[in-house]
């Protein structure tokens, strides 16, 4: 069985980019198929080996993609999958829209439909990053974005099969696109994401201050604005960490007891991270939430909105507390709950492990060849 792998864009690191990486495990000689490929970017896509369409030649496109959206359908029909027998497109933007002949089985591993184009339109459109041009820019992009959700729906009918990353993603996947789609979750290292030693965590309470935590892309619909708001007024400790467009926004938003730590710090101390903090807080309405886990794999407890995968992830009132308005008010509320609750960093762990890289390999493997094989039948009679 000869395989390829497509993704949007190789240019960043991210849930989605652990998934791939724990594909080629499955798969070490299947080639990665994207729009643009960004070395320096992504060091971890080294392993593969990456073949990038003719929007990589365009100027600034490895490092703002984002310029050229009305290119990226043409860059993903241009590909020629004939020498394929499965291909597998994990995509939360363009790369569903491959074009493959009908012996050649494409699977979609949905991160989600694209979310500028649906869920996240209304936000999207009204939090352009253009600053003065802000005006000019909606008149342009607005048409623009029309033509890409026309095309958006036409190639949602071209994988053969969706898998989705939670039930989240799978009723979207059926709202925006009315497709059926089965779930396997995506996977954690749960052996390098694991809780400081009982004799390690009281040595920590006794020379650290205690602080919350939030880890994440600093981009708009993540709602760190949120968070910042709410622990502004809950004088409470909280770190940031990531990186994105938002940032010196979120900087100047935020009081002293809020601080913001550097994108580049390496697994080892982002693990001490979450191993010290007294909780993970999000607020955005996740597609999954694999940040959540690696904390609950961890030992800690979520505090997070309950739309969207936190709500799947998360057991309430064992393994976190749930808000269920994106409020400030909400989310002090919580955080206060927090305070007066006892959490079991047992039950965090144990719920972490269901999403354990060998878990999902097993599952992902046996489902794609079975799949396979059933396809094949089907086209031979």
């Amino acid at each position: 069985m000869k395989v390829a792998l497509v993704y949007d864009r190789v240019n960043k690191f991210g849930g989605a980019e652990r998934v791939l990486l724990a594909l080629h495990k499955i798969w070490p000689d299947a080639p990665l198929y994207t729009s643009v490929y960004d070395p320096m970017g992504a060091p971890w896509a080294s392993c593969f080996k990456v073949i990038s369409s003719f929007v990589q030649k365009i100027p600034l496109a490895k490092k703002h993609h984002e310029l050229y959206p009305f290119l990226m359908p043409f860059a993903f029909e241009s590909f020629d999958f004939s020498g394929f027998d499965v291909v597998i497109s994990v995509s939360s933007a363009e790369a569903k829209g491959i074009i493959t002949s009908p012996s050649t089985f494409h699977l979609n591993y949905c991160l989600t439909p694209t979310r500028y184009l649906w869920n996240g339109f209304k936000h999207y459109s009204n939090n352009l990053q253009f600053g003065w041009l802000n005006p000019l820019a909606k008149l342009i992009i607005k048409p623009v974005l029309r033509k890409l959700k026309t095309w958006d729906k036409i190639a949602s009918q071209r994988p053969d099969l969706y898998l989705a990353i939670s039930k989240t993603v799978q009723k979207r996947i059926k709202k925006h696109y009315q497709r059926d789609s089965d779930v396997i979750y995506p996977p954690v290292n749960i052996n390098k994401f694991i809780p400081l030693k009982e004799e390690d965590d009281e040595k920590n309470g006794k020379k650290n201050k205690p602080y919350f935590l939030t880890v994440s892309r600093l981009v708009s619909y993540k709602r760190i604005d949120l968070i910042i708001k709410a622990f502004n007024d809950l004088a409470l400790p909280l770190k940031i960490i990531g990186d994105g467009k938002e940032k010196n926004k979120l900087k100047r938003m935020a009081k002293p007891n809020i601080e913001f730590l550097s994108k580049d710090l390496t697994d080892k101390d982002l693990i001490g991270y979450y191993q010290k903090c007294l909780a993970f807080v999000f607020a955005g309405e996740e597609d999954l939430g694999l940040v959540g886990i690696e904390a609950q794999a961890c030992g800690k407890p979520i505090i997070a909105f309950e739309k969207g995968g936190m709500g799947e992830t998360v057991i309430r009132g064992k393994t976190g507390i749930l808000f269920s308005k994106q409020k400030k008010s909400d989310l002090i509320k919580a955080a206060k709950e927090f305070g007066n609750k006892r959490f079991d960093p047992k039950e965090s762990r144990n719920n972490a492990l269901k999403y354990n890289e060998k878990i999902f390999k097993e599952k992902f493997k046996k489902y794609v060849e079975g799949e396979w094989l059933s396809y094949q039948s089907r086209m031979s009679k």
